[in-house]
């Protein structure tokens, strides 16, 4: 009886979100399913010059919503194309998501 009613409190919490902060949510969600193996608090473990970080971001011309999400949906190299794995909304979720800790050093 516990489990259903705090069952109800959350689905009726989500209802009051906000719509940025669900993107927010959204976009760390899809980042810690797909992108955190490679990528944790903004690394690249594979290349450490391509990480998320803003210096990085800024030097590959990759520091805007629109570049993050589109390679997020191509790849490119090393990275992998995700069009098939995540919709279009994820895709802007994650990479909006990845500017914004850009912006706050990954803290």
């Amino acid at each position: 009886m516990k489990v259903i009613i705090l069952l109800i409190l959350i689905l009726l919490n989500l209802n009051f979100i906000s719509p940025a902060l669900a993107d927010d949510i959204n976009g760390t969600q899809i980042f810690s399913v797909h992108c955190a193996g490679c990528h944790i608090n903004g690394s690249n473990i594979i290349r450490r010059g391509k990480n998320l970080k803003m210096k990085a971001l800024k030097k590959n011309h990759m520091d805007s919503i629109e570049a993050i999400a589109s390679i997020v949906t191509n790849g490119k190299n090393n990275m992998s194309a995700y069009k098939d794995r995540l919709t279009e909304q994820q895709i802007q979720d994650v990479a909006a998501y990845v500017l914004e800790q850009a912006e706050k050093n990954w803290r």
